[in-house]
């Protein structure tokens, strides 16, 4: 293949190589924050997770998810994630939302967060795309009601005043809720 004139980067002489534009490579290394999963609850609000959190973003049938007698209303049941067994939590009603998630459709998606080898899956009711936000833009967050206050790190505000609220997936895998 011969060198491309108008763009001297490439990855390789492969066929299946792509030319590197040298704009755009000097667009994402001045790119500053981190990635997050934007998110919706049966609520209506938009939430967001960082990437860095999140395992793995997996879409589930319900038959999939086993429900386990006595445990927490909190909890959906358990799922096997390649040999491991994990909890599906429904995300709104452990933030206290009093929207019940529906499971009664072909798939629920679920993302899996993890930290020190813990493992929850947080069943949501439409999962956004990742986003690129600054976090200097993180602002701290507004008229946050209580039950959610101590899951919030901060919001973005975008447009129109639509605010996204960004959620700590550690202080919800540590949270005292899940023993009540």
């Amino acid at each position: 293949m011969a060198e491309n004139q108008n763009n001297p980067l490439s990855i390789d002489e492969s066929p299946y190589s792509l030319p590197l534009d040298s704009d755009f490579t000097e667009d994402v290394e001045a790119l500053e924050g981190e990635s997050h999963l934007r998110f919706f609850l049966p609520s209506g609000d938009e939430f967001a997770l960082s990437a860095m959190g999140i395992r793995e973003i997996m879409q589930q049938e319900p038959s999939n998810i086993t429900p386990v007698p006595n445990a927490s209303p909190l909890l959906l049941g358990t799922i096997n994630l390649r040999g491991e067994i994990i909890w599906v939590a429904d995300l709104g009603q452990f933030l206290g939302y009093p929207n019940m998630l529906n499971t009664d459709r072909g798939e629920v998606p679920v993302i899996a967060v993890e930290e020190q080898e813990i493992v929850l899956g947080l069943a949501v009711k439409s999962l956004g795309a990742i986003h690129w936000l600054e976090v200097d833009k993180l602002q701290i967050p507004q008229n946050v009601p209580d039950h959610i206050a101590p899951y919030v790190q901060g919001e973005w505000v975008e447009g129109n005043n639509h605010h996204i609220r960004v959620l700590d997936h550690i202080a919800i895998l540590r949270s005292a809720r899940w023993v009540a």
